[in-house]
């Protein structure tokens, strides 16, 4: 890339300087200082709730701080908004991607910035701007594909040229590989190096400290608001940053398995699921006690299963069993009543109502438990969820706070807990630590092995090979729809990948 913004290589392009955020009784940031070189891979990392998008939002504009000051080019600044930052080259790209579906490419790049005359739209100009940044990027992006119709990956590039369009000389990325796959995200780490060789500086929010050691030059680390230290990033080690983040020393590794029992019963069976071309003969077995984890690619038809056996989508054939017992499931309130749970991969879009209260959302599929006559009983709900929150770590104020007040693990804890009202059968695990911190991302681990350990059959999918071989007794990996390859204790990362990829001694 030849993206050179013209930045003097000696001054700080951004400074904090002693600032600080509240949110009612909430310190969110307490007097954080950190300053940001030109041209600079600048890692940011902590637990959910230490402070790190809070920061983040603050140097983009999104926040006004209580206490500070912002100095870029060693000038102070206030932002009251986004557009503030942009005007001095500071972009944003949220974890929650921000485009518009329904336009193209080239009108999602060139939004609020295309080239007029009279106030009528000069299109050739337009396009010869799009296909500059295009070819100056390498992207190749298409100029008239709808943004809605790409996956994740590309939408990513569009935020970058979009940010790079606007002449950003920063930009912020919060959490920009959560929903990538391992070979996407190697692709977005390569232009990010690119991005910074060509002159702009990137400050990187990820819960993935191999990612962040490998590309970043720099990397501070938050902790209950405040920034614990900044250091070279080849002075510290996953473990290291781990122990700054929690203020102890956690393990990295995963908790023993405890393999089921020899004469385990089969839980759940599915025999020949096929749905048009998502699902084809797809057949399998979980006993109690056991997790199965379910590998493969993007697109390769994991959640498609999940969503088959909790009844979400209708099959073209196949059949499911629920202890021996053939069930015919509709609708996941069928499969529900079965016994089958599934926490759906985004708990912000299908698993929570983010504006309602945790104790709302832990007995939303179960209100018929606590109502009588027809009347809920708001004394048995905070009962039941106080003491789910409690078995399950789960930090919030109150039972009666809205769950989008919660970090991100003590989300998907509530989301743990929505399922463990009643005690499931199965349990459909689908990406269950996406986007959580390292200290929840254990307790989930633990939890997950625990509710095997009591008799529950487990189907783990994630895009984490790390995790799926870390937590599961079996590995089932799926490719264009089809089980193309089974794993015990011989499941290894390079045989996983090997099969999902269709390369040499994976699979068929």
């Amino acid at each position: 890339m030849t993206i050179a913004p013209d930045i003097a290589q000696g001054a700080p392009l951004l400074e904090v300087r002693d600032v600080s955020k509240r949110f009612g009784g909430v310190q969110a940031v307490v007097d954080a200082s950190v300053t940001f070189a030109p041209a600079r891979v600048h890692g940011l990392v902590g637990e959910n709730g230490a402070g790190k998008s809070t920061l983040a939002k603050i140097v983009s504009g999104v926040y006004d701080p209580d206490e500070g000051t912002l100095l870029v080019d060693q000038s102070p600044v206030r932002f009251h908004s986004p557009r503030d930052a942009l005007a001095t080259g500071i972009a944003t790209i949220a974890q929650e991607i921000a485009l518009v579906p329904k336009a193209t490419v080239e009108e999602n790049v060139m939004l609020g910035i295309e080239p007029r005359a009279a106030g009528v739209l000069r299109s050739r100009e337009l396009r010869r701007r799009f296909n500059e940044l295009n070819e100056r990027t390498g992207f190749r992006m298409a100029p008239g594909v709808r943004v809605g119709s790409l996956r994740t990956a590309e939408q990513q590039k569009v935020e970058i040229m979009r940010a790079i369009a606007r002449e950003a000389r920063m930009i912020v990325m919060d959490e920009p590989t959560a929903a990538l796959t391992r070979d996407e995200s190697d692709r977005l780490l390569e232009i990010i190096r690119g991005l910074a060789a060509g002159g702009t500086s990137i400050l990187l929010i990820s819960h993935y400290l191999d990612e962040v050691l490998d590309v970043c030059e720099t990397v501070t680390v938050m902790r209950n608001g405040r920034i614990v230290r900044t250091a070279p990033a080849a002075d510290e080690t996953p473990q290291s940053l781990v122990n700054a983040m929690v203020g102890r020393e956690v393990t990295l590794e995963y908790p023993p398995k405890v393999p089921p029992p020899s004469d385990a019963k089969v839980v759940v069976e599915v025999r020949g699921l096929t749905r048009g071309r998502a699902l084809e003969d797809i057949s399998f077995s979980i006993r109690a006690g056991e997790i199965v984890g379910l590998a493969g690619l993007v697109g390769s038809g994991r959640t498609e299963v999940a969503r088959a056996i909790f009844g979400a989508d209708r099959l073209d054939a196949g059949e499911i069993a629920v202890n021996g017992e053939t069930v015919r499931l509709h609708s996941p309130r069928q499969a529900a009543r079965h016994g089958i749970a599934m926490l759906p991969e985004s708990r912000k879009e299908q698993g929570l109502v983010m504006i309602r209260s945790v104790r709302e959302n832990v007995t939303l599929t179960t209100l018929g438990d606590f109502s009588t006559a027809g009347v809920v009983s708001r004394r048995r709900e905070r009962t039941r969820t106080r003491a789910l929150a409690r078995d399950l770590s789960i930090r919030t104020p109150s039972v009666d706070a809205p769950v989008m007040t919660l970090s991100g693990g003590n989300q998907q804890k509530v989301l743990f807990a929505k399922w463990l009202v009643r005690t499931p059968r199965v349990l459909i695990a689908d990406e269950p630590t996406r986007g959580v911190d390292v200290g929840a991302k254990r307790q989930i681990h633990e939890l997950i092995l625990a509710l095997a350990a009591q008799g529950m059959a487990v189907l783990l999918i994630s895009s984490e090979l790390e995790e799926v071989l870390g937590l599961a007794h079996r590995v089932l990996v799926m490719r264009r729809g089809r089980l193309v390859a089974e794993y015990g204790e011989d499941a290894t990362i390079d045989r996983v990948m090997a099969a999902a990829f269709a390369t040499e001694g994976g699979g068929t």
